[in-house]
């Protein structure tokens, strides 16, 4: 056998070889690629009825918040008129009730001094506070004084 003919098989033995390897890659692609596929089938079967269900539910939530939108406006109107009836009524019967009350208060009073001389008053000491940094401090406690 000369050098030519053992280069030959050698170079037929590493293609072989190649060859081998190629069939064997492209054989695992497939593999992969049926797999894939396969995912991509399950994947939308079970994707198409989530995106119905999440089309009603988008739906539903819409009509929910037209009906929202009704209900605030409504108690936004209410509470217009709720306002404007308490004014109404403050403008009303406010001034009326206002002067039934000072003459009410002048007639106690009067009937009060017709009686006797009026009570002491006794005026409470307006209480001392501390401020410490947003803190309100209350004063310090008083012992009591034995009579």
């Amino acid at each position: 056998m000369s050098g030519g003919e053992v280069a030959g098989i050698l170079v037929a033995v590493f293609w072989a070889i190649l060859v081998s390897f190629l069939a064997l890659a492209l054989w695992r692609l497939a593999q992969t690629l049926k797999a894939t596929t396969r995912l991509v089938a399950e994947v939308t079967e079970q994707a198409v009825p989530l995106l119905a269900d999440a089309s009603t539910t988008v739906r539903s939530a819409r009509t929910q918040l037209d009906r929202v939108d009704a209900i605030a406006s409504d108690v936004q109107e209410v509470t217009s008129n709720a306002s404007a009836l308490s004014s109404t009524v403050a403008s009303a019967f406010g001034g009326p009730l206002v002067k039934v009350a000072a003459f009410g208060y002048g007639v106690r009073r009067a009937l009060g001094r017709a009686e006797g001389p009026a009570p002491e008053r006794v005026t409470p000491r307006p209480s001392r506070r501390t401020v410490i940094v947003g803190r309100t401090v209350p004063p310090a406690r008083r012992r009591k004084q034995k009579d």
